[in-house]
């Protein structure tokens, strides 16, 4: 199982599905890099570490013309969490070196089936090595604020798709999809015939709880959450209501507090999960399975 390191979604739904293949028998093994390794090396035994591919981003969030100039060359990046000045590594040199590391382990694992969350470079491997594959996303042709910079990577990746066994859509099928915007006309793309619509990967069983508080999860790669931090914290502060943040940011456990907000560097899932079924209002960026929770705890929402 392969996923993406850009945000936590990805590596959520391969920890869902993998601990479930694991409960049913099956051998499973994991690939990815970043603060998704991390994740999966505390659940799963056999994790291996591939270089991760990023976007360039800075406190202002993910800046398109930056990462389109690295794509071939290495920039200087301010990175917020280590609060120094980093050189980034060139995308095109992160695709080889991830796709190295994953041909060399799974040359050696030799898979009966690769599973991959938003890694286009097992798909390819997946591919070329004829190695059956199910491709799991919420996101195929965006038909929404795209960048018509970013179509031909679009076609690449539909490319792929269509030598893939399935392509998994974590969502309810039509009308009732949430991310229908993101997938495109996938008759015309051509994986009609692949294409099914699973539900989500959390248990969305309506829960009860009160309406104690504000709660923002701040979620994304660390330049998105950045930015949403310094539009979301001077709001809050404004507010005379309780309010719980949560940065996302693993390598700190300091709780801070500024008038009625409490501002949590990283919460587990359960205490998610409490703060979540007690909110007022969830204040979040969009992601995925938020919008998911959302109808779960049965919450008002605002989506920034």
């Amino acid at each position: 199982m392969c996923c993406s390191e850009i945000g936590l979604g990805h590596v959520y739904r391969i920890m869902s599905l993998g601990k479930k293949l694991i409960k049913n028998g099956h051998e499973v093994s994991f690939f990815s890099g970043g603060k998704a390794f991390q994740l999966l090396q505390r659940e799963f035994r056999d994790v291996n570490y591939c270089t991760p591919v990023l976007w360039y981003e800075n406190s202002r969030g993910i800046l398109t013309y930056a990462s389109l100039m690295n794509i071939l060359l290495p920039l200087p990046v301010f990175n917020i969490e280590k609060n120094k000045l980093e050189i980034k590594t060139s995308n095109a040199m992160e695709t080889v070196h991830r796709y190295y590391d994953l041909r060399q382990q799974i040359r050696k694992k030799r898979p009966e089936l690769i599973i991959v969350d938003g890694d286009i470079h097992a798909l390819r491997l997946a591919s070329r090595w004829k190695i059956p594959s199910v491709y799991i996303t919420n996101v195929i042709r965006p038909s929404h604020d795209f960048s018509p910079i970013f179509y031909p990577g679009e076609r690449v990746i539909e490319r792929y798709l269509k030598h893939c066994s399935k392509v998994i859509i974590p969502d309810n099928p039509p009308p009732y999809t949430i991310c229908e915007f993101n997938l495109g006309d996938i008759e015309d793309i051509g994986i009609r015939e692949k294409v099914e619509f699973v539900g989500s990967f959390i248990d969305t069983t309506p829960v009860q709880g009160h309406q104690k508080h504000v709660f923002a999860p701040i979620s994304g790669p660390y330049g998105t959450r950045a930015k949403l931090s310094k539009l979301i914290l001077p709001v809050l502060r404004d507010l005379k209501i309780r309010s719980i943040v949560s940065l996302g940011v693993r390598d700190r456990k300091e709780i801070a507090r500024k008038k009625d907000v409490e501002i949590h560097p990283w919460l587990s899932l359960e205490k998610r999960a409490i703060f979540m079924k007690n909110a007022k209002i969830i204040d979040f960026s969009g992601g995925h399975g938020t919008c998911f929770e959302t109808v779960k705890y049965q919450k008002p929402s605002i989506c920034i």
